[in-house]
């Protein structure tokens, strides 16, 4: 039987795939990775920037030839059929069911981790919103669970072609965001950058791993990036859509965090945001950054739910079961993000762990034994002078073969370049990642612990109305006293010099 290799009609363009990618990274990374250069300096913020984007674009270019191989292989399976769970069956493929159920749980837990981190974002800068412009006291827990209801009706949407739309809006609103916190930052200038201090005077060794694990964070979103292809009109144009879209995190990321360093310094805190000291600008950027946010957690929550209906046998039409399995996964978002109410720390805890683990290490694995299995079949059939016939863009002589390729294929069959390339990555991840994930969770549990939803609220009261006195600003300054606006009360908010200790 042949298949063809490329959708006949319908799906998302390469461009639009690319929107997609930038969709589901942005957000975080831009608000955080300000933070992550402070820990790390100026110099090695930079150069960490650029060695993760080269990385990342490459695992991602692996994954997507995974996914052409899959398609080439077993056309009946993955080219004609809708996949739930793409990536898991890339690693099935690629070393068997044990590889499969280790890296459908790395990814569930990462996409569940980015669902919360962007639910908590985009709470907190909705109250400060309401505080700067309504003086409106809201609760910050309350507002977690008002997010989730009104999102829940877009998270039913079946897959990717379904809400291009989200991806498109999400990349446009984290541009503009990009350009105002950028205005933001230079009309500061003028005063915060001759007080500031970059790095903190006695920064912690440690704080570089947490940095490393903001920057792993940033830059780690491959577990959807196969969902998505999978709807691509050219899944072969995956390539093209992973290097525009790394091009352009690049170009997002860099100028925040240099304006960022040298303007605000270690007075910055868990985000760039709060320290723009023009309101309208800083809340406007807020804004759109938490239109990114939602959008992407729409998107990323998706492949989730796909893996879910397919344990519990929920058919692929609309219909009350797809409500109820989404519903619950929903929940149990909103239960983590009430019982981890903080930002920054579970951001660098994601990063290290399954961040890691799913954008890094496994693409790198998948791609060289698949790749090397692929091979080795063609070996085999040029041995035995068999002639493999492809018919434009049909192929015939894959779908039987199902043998899995072994260390030594890969060491011997493996491209030199690619393997030396995939074994500096999976070290740079085991080693990175590793260090991240212990630091961030001491930070967690120790450093910066920051009391469930559902306890917080029995607390001194009195001491939640004393923050409510502060401003919405993060001055600058060495003591983070010092506004554009001269010295005035309610503008700064409550100092937190022990924030990098």
């Amino acid at each position: 039987m042949t298949v063809n290799a490329e959708k006949s009609n319908g799906g998302l363009n390469w461009f639009v795939t690319g929107l997609f990618i930038v969709a589901q990274l942005a957000g975080g990374g831009i608000v955080a990775l300000p933070t992550a250069v402070i820990q790390s300096g100026l110099w090695t913020g930079i150069f960490l920037n650029i060695l993760l984007t080269i990385m990342a674009c490459s695992t991602s270019i692996m994954l997507g030839k995974c996914w052409l191989i899959l398609q080439r292989r077993w056309p009946v399976i993955y080219k004609d059929n809708h996949c739930r769970e793409p990536y898991p069956e890339i690693c099935m493929r690629a070393l068997g069911p044990r590889f499969k159920n280790l890296a459908s749980i790395c990814i569930q837990l990462n996409q569940f981790g980015i669902c919360v981190v962007f639910l908590l974002l985009s709470s907190k800068n909705i109250q400060h919103f309401l505080k700067a412009f309504f003086d409106v006291n809201f609760s910050f827990c309350l507002l977690i669970l008002i997010l989730a209801l009104l999102l829940f009706p877009f998270t039913l949407l079946k897959s990717p072609e379904d809400f291009w739309w989200a991806a498109v809006l999400s990349a446009g609103t984290t541009t503009i965001a990009v350009i105002l916190i950028c205005f933001g930052t230079l009309m500061d200038s003028s005063v915060c950058a001759k007080i500031s201090i970059g790095m903190p005077p006695n920064n912690k060794f440690s704080n570089y791993f947490l940095a490393l694990g903001t920057f792993l964070f940033s830059y780690g979103g491959h577990p959807g990036f196969p969902t998505i292809q999978h709807d691509m009109k050219k899944p072969k144009e995956f390539t093209k859509a992973s290097i525009i879209a790394f091009l352009i995190l690049s170009m997002l990321y860099l100028p925040v965090c240099i304006l960022g360093y040298i303007v605000y310094g270690n007075s910055l805190r868990e985000s760039i945001m709060n320290s723009i000291q023009n309101v309208w600008i800083q809340h406007t950027a807020s804004f759109l950054i938490t239109g990114h946010a939602i959008f992407s957690i729409i998107i990323v929550i998706n492949p989730i739910n796909q893996i879910a209906e397919k344990k519990f046998f929920v058919p692929q039409e609309f219909g009350p079961f797809r409500i109820i399995v989404r519903g619950i996964v929903l929940f149990l978002v909103v239960l983590v993000a009430e019982s981890i109410p903080t930002f920054g720390p579970l951001l660098d805890l994601s990063g290290g762990s399954t961040q890691t683990s799913t954008a890094l290490i496994y693409p790198c694995i998948c791609y060289l034994f698949l790749n090397a299995s692929e091979q080795k079949y063609k070996l085999k059939e040029t041995n035995k002078n068999i002639k493999i016939k492809f018919n434009e863009n049909k192929v015939t002589f894959y779908s039987e073969y199902n043998e899995y390729a072994t260390l030594k294929d890969v060491l011997t069959i493996s491209d030199k370049k690619i393997l030396f390339l995939s074994i500096f990555i999976i070290v740079f991840g085991i080693l990175g990642g590793g260090a991240a994930t212990f630091t961030a969770i001491r930070e967690l549990t120790y450093t910066h612990f920051v009391p469930p939803c559902y306890i917080s609220v029995f607390m001194d009261k009195q001491r939640n109305e004393e923050l409510f006195k502060f401003g919405s600003i993060n001055c600058c300054g060495p003591n983070q006293n010092i506004s554009i606006f001269g010295p005035s009360k309610g503008i700064c908010s409550e100092t937190n010099l022990n924030f990098y200790d």
